[in-house]
């Protein structure tokens, strides 16, 4: 077997086996426009006598943690033909794009799991989940008097994007977007996007959405504020007379609406969404942000990982008052570890997702109860949040 990337003369063996195990099928203006989008270099594949038997995409993308910018490998696409599975190939894909992760420096990366248990094997672990509410019309939010004005259907990607930085920026794991990923993965020909301007003009809030059936389907709603909140509200609470109920999708968990509104009895749904692991975890803890304290902090921290051998072993880590964090590896013969986690723990913690206290309490984090509680006070609380699919 041999674990390559392909080349561009192979993309009808990818989309051929990418409409199988997705279950969808291309027209030929479909298959033309996407092979001109094809990046034959994010593309990975296992092949035996010159046959493609399983492959995946590993994306150059960003996220956020902590507000700051991490390099990340996305992986998407991960498919083999029937014939072919359970027989080792995507485990050794999967290997070769954590070593390749490695060298390109993208200390984190995310997938969207067909399975959770399949990929927690491989180091992934869960790290976000999102609401969907499902809101009829004579509950919605009540309609407010408001200064600045609305706009709809400006199609401008910058000002759009103007506005989503700052909202992203508030939790961990959102995705940085360029130009090219609102043309592809966000905007939607058909649909429809409201802008929030404040009194001075400033943007401040904005909603992609579509109205079909009598049902308001919002995909994104993002706001600076309560004004804007409450402005892009009302805009809405002015179609009950064309829909029947409105579909929130993608809701952060830290939403705030069913305490605001007067009857919050409607369909509220937690949909586990996205995983992540730490591809690299002396470099993503030199970038990663702590809490600053009085004094700095050191600890000895076993770290399993049987996918990124680089990883496991025993590590000191150490925090400067500042929040600086480093981590440097120690001999195992001799180093005795006050606390130990596998790197799909460690993950879930420093992403947010998970506290310290919580994984201790439930025996993902084990050791001296003393060296959890240090390790809760220097991990800042953050949430996690990602609206983008791939």
């Amino acid at each position: 077997m041999e674990i390559r990337q392909l080349v561009a003369e192979e993309f009808d063996l990818s989309a051929d086996l990418g409409e199988y195990a997705f279950q969808y099928k291309l027209s030929p203006v479909e298959r033309t426009e996407r092979r001109t989008r094809f990046k034959p270099e994010q593309a990975w594949g296992a092949f035996e006598n010159g046959q493609l038997l399983a492959k995946l995409m590993l994306l150059p993308l960003q996220i956020y943690i902590q507000g700051k910018p991490f390099d990340m490998g996305g992986i998407a696409g991960v498919s083999s033909w029937p014939e072919n599975r359970r027989s080792g190939l995507v485990r050794g894909l999967l290997t070769q794009a954590l070593n390749v992760m490695k060298d390109q420096g993208q200390t984190i990366s995310c997938l969207n799991p067909f399975s959770f248990a399949y990929y927690r094997k491989f180091g992934w672990e869960l790290m976000t989940e999102h609401r969907n509410y499902t809101i009829p019309v004579n509950q919605f939010p009540a309609r407010k008097n408001f200064v600045g004005r609305v706009r709809r259907d400006l199609r401008d990607i910058a000002l759009l994007d103007q506005i989503y930085r700052p909202f992203a920026q508030r939790y961990n794991g959102t995705l940085l977007r360029d130009r090219d990923w609102w043309e592809r993965s966000v905007l939607d020909e058909n649909g429809h996007d409201v802008v929030y301007f404040s009194e001075d003009g400033t943007p401040q809030g904005y909603a992609l959405y579509n109205v079909a059936n009598r049902e308001l389907t919002i995909e994104e709603f993002v706001y600076h504020n309560e004004m804007a909140r409450e402005a892009l509200w009302t805009y809405f609470a002015n179609h009950d007379s064309m829909v029947n109920q409105a579909v929130i999708k993608f809701v952060p968990m830290d939403d705030f609406l069913p305490f605001l509104v007067d009857n919050p009895r409607f369909n509220q749904e937690i949909i586990p969404y996205f995983m992540a692991r730490i591809v690299d975890a002396a470099p993503f803890i030199n970038e990663y942000s702590f809490q600053a304290a009085q004094a700095g902090t050191t600890l000895k921290l076993r770290i399993e990982d049987t996918t990124a051998s680089w990883n496991h072993g025993v590590w000191q880590l150490y925090v400067a008052p500042e929040g600086r964090g480093q981590l440097s590896k120690l001999d195992e013969a001799s180093a005795e570890a006050e606390l130990t986690c596998d790197i799909q723990t460690l993950t879930t913690m420093l992403i947010g997702y998970r506290r310290p206290q919580e994984m201790y309490r439930y025996g993902r984090l084990a050791g001296e109860e003393s060296a959890a509680a240090a390790l809760e006070r220097i991990i800042p609380h953050g949430t996690t949040y990602l609206m983008d699919s791939f």
